[in-house]
């Protein structure tokens, strides 16, 4: 049997778990028809997720945690950011309530073009405030994956820097 080791294309199907007002509940899970599919060692998961699974062949499972500072970080209430509401008037000065509204998740870019997530908290008449921290930052997470399968990546793959093929990308 082939070890999850660097280079390997690896299929897993995983879940995982956040704290939620002190129960653990299911925050993403992998599709049961579609596995996880990555190259192990590429830098595409979490490395606390990577080193976990170091060492595994297919058909282990395994449950471990990452903690939010491995994971996707510490809130940071300067992430927080109160921004002018002018900015999001259309042309005639009229605000899209559709989509500015809260708990919509918006693409914004900064005045250099680096490009952001930002969930909308609150809108007061003269700004709208944001929250550009990842939506799972300051939450240790719980996964329980199984291995499904392990294979070598090919040259093309590594070369690429990600899976061809079924549960990969396709050109």
């Amino acid at each position: 049997m082939l070890l999850v080791t660097k280079d390997m294309v690896v299929s897993v199907h995983y879940e995982l778990k956040v704290d939620k007002d002190g129960e653990l509940v299911v925050a993403d899970k992998s599709n049961p028809a579609q596995p996880l599919v990555y190259i192990h060692g590429a830098g595409m998961l979490l490395p606390d997720f990577e080193a976990n699974l170091a060492g595994k062949v297919a058909g282990d499972a395994v449950d471990f945690v990452v903690s939010a500072e491995n994971g996707y970080g510490i809130r940071n209430e300067q992430d927080i950011v109160s921004i002018p509401i002018d900015s999001f008037k259309d042309a005639e000065g009229k605000l899209d309530t559709n989509v500015i509204k809260v708990g919509n998740v918006l693409p914004m870019m900064d005045n250099q073009g680096n490009q952001f997530q930002g969930i909308v908290c609150e809108i007061t008449p003269d700004a709208v405030i944001m929250d550009f921290n990842h939506p799972m930052a300051g939450k240790e997470l719980n996964f329980s994956v199984t291995v499904v399968e392990v294979r070598p990546a090919t040259a093309e793959e590594l070369a690429h820097g990600h899976v061809h093929g079924p549960g990969g990308h396709q050109h």
